[in-house]
């Protein structure tokens, strides 16, 4: 019986194993399966982020470009412009010398109240003829003019006999306005003999209110009623234009600039041309005011005169002169009077420590008339030049 048992045990193992073997060998004879018609993608991977954006992307619904509205558009509130400053309008010239007689104090004090008092003694001898003719010094009369001016006083004196205050004021009044002139055309002149607008050309030394008086001029002819174009042909001093166009808006006078260290003939050129095409009545150019040397200034100005003489005739150069560097300055004046044909002279700063006398000393050395002086700071403080008001300022009361 236990032999049976084995017998039937071993035959079910060989059957099982021969099995297996079958099945074995049918797989490996399968040809492989074919592969998926759908691809399989690979989603990108994810941009990195910052802070708290520095996590895994969830999937989050997406919208076509047909389900996203345009977004409506925004109400822009009006822009609104800034407010023009309206023009300001000077004074009136007439009389402005006048109007301004206090700012000659300190000259009345050293010059014309001086010689009145040395005047009113009751012995003029020697020694007072001596002082005066110091105190016309000191005051920038120069040497000639105090010559003459002694002279003439002392005969008058002689003749005249017993002075009385009146009478000693009347005199000097008369002898001052010999000196200084009252038969000088003094106006600026601005209107050209051929249909274009007249030209003005401003010359100085930087330093003397050059760019500030070409301004205030602007000032003046705008109140006498003449429309102004002004052209900054300073190009060598740093904010020269800007300072001649701030006070040309000031008065509504449109202002030729070119850039920094540019040619300033083509810039002098150029605002006649626009003067021209705008029609305005006057042409005021700014030049710059370099003394190193003869030579070069000469040259500058020289092209400038020529070159604006190509639209027309020059009608007026004003030099301007600071009153306070008193004999100093008409060193300069002269060096301008050779490069130039200088036809009229621009005293500023005559309310400062200035003497009165320059008046006289310049106009004798140049043989031009001081046809405009500056009595202070303010826009409207550049007048033109009265003999007889400057010189009862000068004298006083």
């Amino acid at each position: 019986m236990e032999i049976v048992i084995l017998a039937v045990v071993i035959a079910l193992v060989a059957l099982g194993a021969v099995t297996g073997l079958v099945v074995s060998s049918r797989r490996k004879q399968l040809p492989p399966s074919p592969p998926s018609s759908t691809p399989t993608t690979t989603a990108p991977p994810a941009e990195p982020h910052v802070g708290e954006e520095a996590e895994t992307p969830r999937d989050e619904p997406r919208r076509t470009i047909e389900e996203v509205g345009l977004p409506e558009a925004e109400a822009h509130a009006p822009v609104v412009a800034e407010p023009v400053p309206p023009l300001e309008v000077p004074e009136p010239t007439a009389g402005r010398l006048v109007r301004l007689r206090a700012r000659l104090s300190r000259s009345q004090n050293s010059l014309g109240k001086g010689l009145l008092t040395l005047l009113s003694r009751e012995h003029l001898d020697e020694e007072t003829w001596e002082e005066i003719e110091d105190t016309l010094l000191t005051a920038d009369v120069g040497v000639a003019p105090t010559q003459e001016l002694v002279e003439r006083l002392r005969e008058r004196v002689k003749v005249l006999g017993t002075r009385s205050p009146e009478e000693l004021r009347g005199l000097l009044r008369e002898e001052l306005l010999h000196l200084i002139g009252t038969e000088a055309d003094r106006a600026v002149r601005t209107e050209s003999p051929e249909d274009v607008p007249g030209v003005v050309l401003v010359v100085g030394v930087n330093g003397t209110g050059k760019t500030t008086t070409t301004g205030k001029l602007a000032r003046v002819l705008v109140a006498d009623g003449r429309s102004v174009v002004l052209g900054a042909a300073d190009t060598f001093r740093a904010a020269a234009a800007d300072q001649l166009q701030t006070w040309g808006e000031r008065v509504g006078a449109r202002t030729v600039r070119g850039p920094e260290g540019g040619d300033p003939a083509s810039i002098a050129y150029d605002a006649v041309k626009e003067g021209i095409a705008e029609g305005a009545d006057v042409v005021l150019i700014d030049t710059a005011g370099r003394l190193h040397t003869k030579a070069g200034l000469m040259d500058e100005l020289g092209k400038v005169k020529r070159v604006v003489e190509k639209h027309g005739p020059l009608d007026e150069v004003l030099l301007v002169l600071d009153a306070t560097t008193g004999q100093n300055g008409l060193v300069q004046a002269r060096v301008f009077a050779e490069v130039v044909d200088i036809t009229g002279i621009v005293l500023t700063k005559l309310d400062g420590t200035a003497k009165g006398g320059i008046v006289i000393a310049v106009q004798r050395d140049l043989g031009v008339p001081v046809k405009l002086v500056g009595l202070g700071e303010g826009a409207d403080d550049l007048a033109p030049f009265e003999p007889e008001a400057f010189v009862d300022a000068l004298i006083g009361d």
